[in-house]
């Protein structure tokens, strides 16, 4: 009997220790493309470039499928991504220049507090792999930014197939390096690289990538594949995003073979809608592409696998939008937000997982030069001018209301019925409540002085 009362004793010891074991902290991984096509995914209907590895994503996670990005254009949306606030707050609404037109201001904020930063704090080692975009003065670096490491290249653009560009070379954190390898390859060596490193602890990789930006650059290898598709410019397309599917693939078999998938937080997003005549790319049942207040240019894929957390296969049909990634990754990881913080993005987990129902926000909202929008529920407010992919003009103005468009997403995607005579109600309403958030905003704090692009052949 006294064994037995010994036994039970241990047993009593011992259970609370195992309750009292703290949860690990869950990997986070966020990985953008660039210009990439709305109906150019395997999970969107895409019947002639597959793409498994980011369609199992979405068979594992959810699919969000009005999924928006705070800006067409690369370097905002990627601004709003790392801070979760609308970049236009803090004066990042267009791109920086190229190298050599930058100044030392010209770059994201550094009174804004960085995604990196914050999960660095709580203990997280953070890298990041890919496109910068957001300043190239040193002090704008990635690694004064709150990224650990950082292999990739400070500009919006670079050659896939050539290293030493000028002013805007391969870099290792602050140093410019060398590469032979196609470029989204050597991206993924380096992903790859940072989880064996990082393994045995909590990390936070940032996987942004340049594909299937321009140039317009694939390898024969990945070409090869795509001996089908007639259009010389959609098959290098299609080779280019055949090779980031692939550096995906890379990284989930890492995770997988080190059994971090599980307990990993991914999020995948386009930074923009495709820019159609540059790169071949294919917005779907969207009007407009990169660069306009269109659904084409700011409605992206946007998909989040937690295998732990989050149900498989979902689709979730509420609007959101890349400022909720920040968020939602410190909720994961039990980072509090401050109480200084004044965040646009929300927590999306509950949402996602269904103990929340109900719209994630009251309006998303969007000014991009000239450009406007706002979507309230099922209707957008929009002015966008046609023109082309640059649309010089479009970003040197200030936008207003007067003249904007009125649509019901529900009823029209496509953005074809303008209803703003049969529904002036509504208009107003949509009008007051952008003028509003528009009246929080400061000017850009630069502006391009670029000159319009070609005319788009189509604006669908």
């Amino acid at each position: 009997m006294s064994r037995v009362f010994a036994c039970l004793a241990l047993l009593l010891t011992t259970v609370p220790l195992v309750a009292a074991e703290p949860t690990k902290k869950p990997n986070i991984i966020v990985i953008v493309a660039d210009d990439l096509g709305y109906a150019d995914i395997g999970c969107h209907g895409c019947k002639d470039i597959p793409t498994p590895h980011i369609d199992s994503l979405a068979k594992n996670g959810v699919r969000c499928t009005n999924g928006y990005v705070s800006g067409p254009y690369c370097s905002p949306t990627r601004a709003g991504l790392l801070t979760g606030r609308y970049q236009q707050r803090f004066g990042h609404e267009l791109n920086p220049g190229p190298p050599s037109d930058t100044t030392i201001e010209v770059g994201l904020s550094l009174a804004e507090k960085t995604m990196p930063q914050r999960l660095k704090s709580a203990g997280y080692a953070t890298g990041m792999v890919g496109k910068w975009h957001l300043g190239h003065a040193e002090k704008f670096n990635p690694v004064h930014r709150g990224f650990d490491e950082f292999f990739g290249f400070l500009g919006g653009a670079h050659s896939y197939v050539q290293a030493n560009q000028p002013n805007n070379p391969i870099m290792r954190g602050l140093k410019a390096v060398g590469e032979k390898e196609y470029l989204t390859d050597a991206f993924a060596r380096e992903a790859v690289a940072f989880v064996d490193r990082h393994r045995s602890e909590p990390f936070f990789l940032y996987y942004a990538f340049n594909a299937v930006h321009t140039p317009m650059q694939a390898p024969d290898k990945y070409k090869a594949r795509f001996e089908k598709i007639a259009d010389e410019k959609r098959r290098t397309y299609a080779g280019m995003l055949s090779a980031m599917d692939d550096a995906i693939g890379a990284l989930l078999e890492k995770l997988r073979a080190e059994k971090l998938e599980e307990n990993t937080l991914i999020f995948f997003i386009s930074d923009n809608g495709g820019p159609e005549n540059a790169n071949a790319s294919d917005n779907g049942p969207f009007r407009g592409q990169k660069a306009q207040t269109w659904e084409g240019g700011i409605h992206v894929p946007f998909i989040v696998q937690w295998k732990a957390k989050l149900p498989a296969g979902k689709t979730y049909d509420q609007p959101v939008m890349q400022l909720d990634i920040l968020p939602t990754a410190l909720a994961a990881c039990g980072v509090a937000l401050e109480s200084s913080d004044k965040m646009d993005g929300v927590n999306l987990l509950p949402y996602l997982d269904g103990s929340r129902t109900g719209a994630v926000h009251h309006a998303l909202y969007w000014r991009f030069g000239a450009q406007m929008a706002i979507r309230m529920g099922d209707y957008k407010l929009v002015k966008a001018p046609g023109g082309g992919l640059e649309a010089g003009p479009q970003r040197q103005g200030k936008a207003d209301v007067a003249g904007a468009q009125l649509y019901n997403l529900a009823r029209d995607i496509g953005e074809t019925t303008n209803l703003a005579e049969k529904e002036p109600e509504k208009v107003k309403e949509l009008a007051a409540a952008w003028q509003k958030w528009n009246s929080e905003l400061v000017d850009p704090k630069w502006r391009p002085n670029n000159a319009a692009g070609k005319k788009k052949k189509k604006d669908k």
